[in-house]
Order: structure tokens, then sequence, then C-alpha cells
């Protein structure tokens, strides 16, 4: 306990040692790690502020970088690499305001993985590396690597690197309420199989619809070989050449499969909203202009890229820390893909229900 606060020890932030002092995040940083640009009295009085706060004292990144390991599929891929970009546009601004020295270089696969270890181990002038949607087979190739690692967007179920990621489970199982609120009980979950972060939005689906009491659930799962809206539109139409329209609402695992969906639904000449709702997660901008203009949760990309830097530094503080999983909140954003179950396809449901 803090004898004089009579509260439990916990971490500060640069932050407060910032505003201790009234300066920016980007002069305390800078004094706190022997960067030029900060007057010796003022350096002197943050330092100061900073053993009073027990501020963990950080390694010095003067002359040091953080290596970016970005997925290359998600990066150039048109489906994704929007998404890459705003987590890469948070995290630069970020690093802009530490001032510290960000390298991106792409990962295509296991071989471009070790060659990217191999030579952050042995250069000196780097601290450590961020992973930025790399594939789940690639976690075991960190073993032994002795410079810390922030995954963003993924995560390491045996907890030897830290992480950050939205709250995929809640978020999923959120937006599947808010169509349950509507009055939707078959609502088909679209997804591409794989990543755990991935299988964290079914499961939140699976979650929502199983405390409603909707059974045979895995009949409503779709799934697609890739992220591409094409794909998705084949997909939704082939249940329908098969099934019928036996489904009135769509939850999709990332916003390009909203966008096929849309499309698939349409080429067999189901409206959406009036007939089938559809929701999507990642609320990437040109959601807003789609038609209709897509509800969906959104996935705070930019603040992904932010929060793992500061993790990254919290673990070159100088003392050891624990990893840990952090998880950003998401919201649902409603535009015009969604709407109330109508009195017709309510009798669908129905009689869907009991035939299964």
């Amino acid at each position: 306990m803090d004898g004089k606060r009579g509260r439990p020890n916990r971490r500060v932030r640069l932050e407060e040692v910032a505003k201790r002092c009234g300066v920016s995040v980007s002069t305390a940083s800078r004094a706190l790690t022997g960067a030029a640009g900060v007057r010796e009295p003022m350096r002197a009085a943050i330092i100061e502020a900073a053993r009073s706060l027990s501020y963990a004292m950080p390694t010095s990144v003067v002359g040091r970088k953080v290596i970016v390991a970005a997925s290359s599929a998600a990066m150039i891929d048109n489906s994704r690499s929007q998404f890459t970009f705003h987590v890469l546009d948070g995290l630069n601004e970020r690093a802009r305001v530490l001032g510290v020295e960000l390298a991106t270089r792409p990962v295509a696969g296991p071989e471009d993985e070790l060659a990217l270890l191999r030579d952050a181990e042995a250069d000196p002038s780097v601290a450590g590396c961020l992973f930025l949607t790399l594939e789940d087979d690639m976690l075991p190739l960190t073993h032994g690597f002795s410079k810390p690692i922030v995954l963003i967007n993924g995560d390491d179920p045996s907890m030897r690197h830290s992480s950050v990621t939205p709250c995929n489970r809640a978020a999923a199982q959120f937006a599947a309420t808010h169509l349950l609120q509507l009055g939707h009980r078959r609502i088909l979950f679209l997804m591409r199989r794989g990543r755990r972060t991935i299988e964290r939005r079914f499961e939140g689906w699976r979650d929502a619809l199983t405390a409603k009491g909707v059974g045979a659930i895995e009949d409503l799962v779709v799934e697609v070989d890739d992220w591409l809206p094409e794909l998705a539109a084949a997909a939704i139409a082939r249940r329908i050449e098969a099934r019928g329209v036996d489904f009135t609402a769509v939850l999709t695992a990332g916003d390009s499969l909203a966008y096929g969906a849309i499309l698939g639904l349409e080429q067999k000449g189901v409206a959406v909203p009036e007939e089938v709702s559809v929701i999507g997660m990642d609320d990437l901008p040109q959601s807003a202009f789609c038609s209709p203009p897509l509800t969906a949760m959104h996935i705070p990309m930019r603040e992904l890229g932010s929060v793992a830097l500061s993790l990254l530094l919290d673990h070159l503080g100088g003392g050891p820390m624990l990893a840990r999983r952090v998880e950003l909140a998401c919201r649902l954003v409603e535009r015009q893909s969604t709407a109330p179950v109508r009195k017709h396809r309510l009798d669908l449901q129905a009689s869907g229900a009991k035939s299964r």
C-alpha cells in the first residue's frame, strides 16, 4: 500500500509526469530518454518529478528503433489494407509524440519472420518489435527472442507476449444482441476462419444467440476462404440457391464481407434492410458511403497502434513487467443497413425454426 494515500501501488504513466511539470508528453519523453531539445533545468525538473512519482525510468530509445512487422497480405490486399493503414497511422502519430523511430517491414511468411527476428536480435539499435496482424502459426517462431514483442490485432494464448486487440468477443455479442432486439432470430454469421481474433467474434455471436435460446446455430455459419467481397457475395448467393432466404439478418466478421453480403443479396433480389439486415465489424470509412450505408461495430484502429507502442515502451521501462492482454472498447454505429424484422419475415423465422 502507498502509505501517504492508503491505496495500492500502481504503474505511473508518462502522461502523469508531463502533467506534473506542465509540459507535453513528447517533452517529458525526450527529457527522460536523454534526447536533445530540452533545456537542462527543465530536464532536471522532469527527472525529479518522475522520481517523486516512482515512475519507471525508461531505457533510452535515443538512437534506437522499434521494428513494426506487418502482414504483407494485410498491407496490400485491398479488403484489409484500410484497417492496416489506420492502425499504422495511429502508431506513427504516437511515435512522433514520444520521439520513437519506427521501421516497418512486411512479413509474408515464416522465412520473412525468422530473418526479421535474427536481424533485430543482432542489431543493438533495435529496442523491440510490434507484430501487426501476423498469422497465429508464426507466433512460435518468437520463442527465445530476447527483446520485447507486443502483438497488435493478435493475442498470445501462452501470454509470453503482451497484446492489444479490439474487444472482439464482446463486440460481436453486442452486434448480435442488437439484431436480436430488432426481432431477428435467424442471424447468419459470415466469416473466414483461421485467426484467434476472428474466432473470438464467432464466439460473441454464438454467445448472444445461445443466451436468447436460438437453437441449431451451427446451421447459421457461412464460411469463405478469403476476405474478398466477391467471395462473400458468392457464398450468400449459394446459400439462397440451396435453401432460399431462410434468414433475416447477417452479421459478418469484417466490413469487406458485409459489402459482399449486401451485393449477394441484391443480386438475388433481396432488399437490404427491408428483407434482410446486415451488420459489419470494422467501420471502415467507406462503410458510411456504400448502398445502403452499413451499420457496423466501430473498431478503434488508430488507438490499437497508439496503445501498442505505449505498451512496448512500458516493457522497456527498466524493470520486469508481466505480459498484459489489452482489449479496447468498440461501439455500434447505426446506419441504414439494419431494420426491425418485418411480420412476414417473423413467420419465416418461426417456420424455419420448426423445420430444424
